[in-house]
């Protein structure tokens, strides 16, 4: 078993620094709380502790709650915890992080189209299929998360 694995972003910073960039793009479409909700959702689903880590404590600095970000695993039973805006993004997210064969259903694209314009649209997808690129790269290297 491989007890030292190599990190990504130190070994290849350039793509680090491209990855970063694209991600300051996507933010200027979307507004932090649902940045945060999906980075997290999807963290969670891929078992990344080190990018559920970083973005609970980026989602408290921005202001989110911590019964919201305690609820985030089951946001499907949360209620009104979450907005209908929120809710579609978490499905969204649900879905194409846990992509099969049969890809993201009509009904979640639509309820997603139903809450974004196609710009927001857009972003959402490319910042979903990015936190499941970062997740796989840290769960891959196994990135330690820091005790505070």
């Amino acid at each position: 078993m491989a007890e030292n694995r190599v990190v990504w972003g130190k070994k290849v910073p350039q793509v680090y620094k491209k990855l970063d960039e694209v991600d300051r793009i996507l933010a200027e479409h979307l507004d932090t709380t649902v940045l945060e909700l999906i980075k997290l959702r999807s963290s969670v689903l891929n078992g990344c502790a080190y990018c559920v880590d970083l973005h609970t404590r980026q989602a408290l600095k921005e202001g989110e709650s911590q019964q919201r970000l305690f609820l985030v695993p089951t946001w499907y039973e949360a209620g009104d915890i979450f907005t209908p805006r929120e809710r579609a993004a978490l499905a969204l997210t649900d879905e194409m992080t846990r992509m099969g064969e049969h890809g993201v259903s009509d009904a979640t694209y639509d309820e997603a189209a139903g809450y974004f314009d196609e710009t927001e649209l857009a972003a959402l997808m490319s910042a979903i299929a990015m936190i499941n690129l970062y997740n796989r790269l840290a769960v891959t290297g196994r990135l330690p998360i820091k005790k505070r």
